[in-house]
């Protein structure tokens, strides 16, 4: 049984003693003592540690702060759904921050491969995705370039990314423009619970087989995007449409819709795929700059993740 403790009010999303304080309230409700902690992976967004209770037992602590605050209800659900997942065991919430405590499932034993790829994909995809997850469907794909220009302008208007980035602003534009046709197919199986960070790290390999991780940003939207980010943003490898297919391939194997191989938007199913989402990052790579994370220290580096993949949205999607 999940424990869920209820707490009212603002906390200052990242502040140690609130994540303490949190942690505290959710060992009292599965009636465990304070655990010593030790960090694994840390965020400007979220954390991960390990927590170790008196006489031995492990879990893992994760918190967040917004918008990755619904993890725990995905959790719950994927696991309701008979998804190999964590177990989440329990969780807290103040407005801005999440805190769960998780099963510990140890270290991995090795790499994911594709094929774990493809199994955890096409297990996912045939799992009926929660009502309250978000809707990637055709018009908000499509929606994808004007948000991304809503969140330049925001930047603009603040004195920031107005220094050479008329590029991205020309790109983004030429998205916009071909965005209604280029998203057509968009409804085409693989579509339903999507993972959307489906990326290697987030599959762990133990005893117990495969787990899917980090369920924090899951929407209902085309399962193609998961096969794309499963090789990941790279600035220093360009998309690669052969390992694409070919994934799809293990995919379908592993029980996938064989309608993955389909056209969209005029193009082929690895091309789509990686185009839209290389937008789809991007429009959240500007959303973090203004919104999220707001720190023009780092906008150097932001300019030119967006500046990288923009140009290989474009040739991708044929814009």
């Amino acid at each position: 049984m999940t424990a869920t403790a209820s707490h009212p009010g603002e906390a200052s999303p990242m502040d140690p003693a609130a994540v303490t304080a949190l942690l505290r309230d959710v060992s009292a409700s599965l009636h465990l003592q304070e655990p010593d902690r030790t960090p694994m992976r840390v965020w400007s967004m979220s954390g991960v540690e390990r927590l170790t209770y008196p006489g031995g037992a492990t879990a893992v602590l994760k918190y967040a702060r917004g918008p990755f605050t619904h993890e725990d209800r995905n959790l719950r659900a994927a696991d309701l759904a008979g998804l190999p997942v964590p177990r989440l065991l329990g969780s807290a919430q103040r407005e801005g921050l999440l805190v769960m405590v998780i099963e510990d499932l140890g270290d991995p034993q090795g790499e994911p491969t594709d094929s774990d790829a493809a199994a955890a994909a096409a297990e996912l995809h045939a799992t009926p995705p929660p009502s309250a997850l978000p809707v990637l469907d055709q018009q908000a794909l499509a929606d994808l370039p004007s948000r991304a220009v809503y969140h330049l302008r925001q930047l603009h208007a603040a004195g920031r990314w107005t220094l050479d980035t008329e590029d991205i602003t020309d790109r983004l534009r030429a998205l916009e423009r071909a965005a209604a046709i280029r998203s057509t197919g968009a409804l085409i199986a693989p579509f339903g619970w999507t993972h959307s960070e489906f990326h290697p790290s987030n599959v762990h390999v133990g005893p117990r087989g495969w787990h899917l991780l980090d369920l924090a940003r899951c929407f209902n939207g085309p399962g193609l995007l998961d096969l794309a980010s499963w090789q990941g943003l790279s600035l220093r490898h360009p998309p690669d449409r052969e390992r694409l297919c070919a994934l799809i391939e293990h995919y379908i194997a592993a029980g996938g819709a064989s309608s993955a191989r389909k056209d969209r938007g005029g193009l082929p199913p690895e091309a789509w795929a990686l185009g839209w989402h290389r937008v789809w990052a991007v429009e959240w790579f500007l959303e973090q700059a203004h919104r999220w994370i707001n720190d023009p220290a780092r906008d150097a580096g932001s300019i030119q993740v967006v500046r990288h993949h923009l140009e290989a949205a474009v040739g991708l999607l044929n814009v």
